[in-house]
């Protein structure tokens, strides 16, 4: 015991000095950051347009995830995305880029390769798609430039 005290006591030390080096956020810096996963971001970026998408299936009862996928798109150049899915939850994905000249498409496939769910909706710099989880594990996603040359592109995922 004796020799766990001044152990604790240094211990609580580097803690509160390393707590006075770092800068205190001063309350205009915390209104103007967004949260990370805010639903209604201000910011004209790839990422709030296709918060704005998914955010019509929040009414519906959709829970948004904190991963997110963000890169940059060439026309016919696809980006392949994995994620883990649970048996039983639906889920919908949401792309966008600030560019209208481009059309993005989504596309879903189980652990297998084969076609799982499908687009619901595809647009001017947008595209959405949506999927009933019938087992658990890797799903993927590609998202695709059909149209534009290179554009920011941002996708999200929310559940229910």
């Amino acid at each position: 015991m004796k020799r766990l005290l001044p152990l604790l006591l240094a211990l609580v030390c580097l803690a509160a000095a390393r707590a006075e080096e770092a800068p205190a956020e001063t309350p205009a810096e915390a209104k103007t950051k967004p949260a990370p996963l805010d639903w209604n971001q201000e910011i004209a970026s790839p990422r709030s347009r296709a918060l704005e998408i998914a955010a019509d299936r929040k009414a519906l009862g959709y829970h948004l995830r904190d991963g997110f996928w963000s890169g940059t798109l060439e026309k016919n150049q696809p980006v392949l995305i994995a994620v883990h899915l649970f048996a039983g939850n639906d889920y919908w994905f949401s792309a966008a880029n600030l560019d209208s000249d481009t059309r993005l498409t989504i596309s879903l496939f189980d652990r297998w390769g084969n076609p799982a769910g499908g687009p619901e909706s595809e647009g001017q710099g947008q595209a959405a798609a949506g999927i009933s989880a019938i087992r658990s594990g890797p799903h993927f996603i590609r998202l695709e430039m059909t149209e534009g040359d290179k554009a920011r592109t941002c996708m999200v995922y929310s559940y229910k």
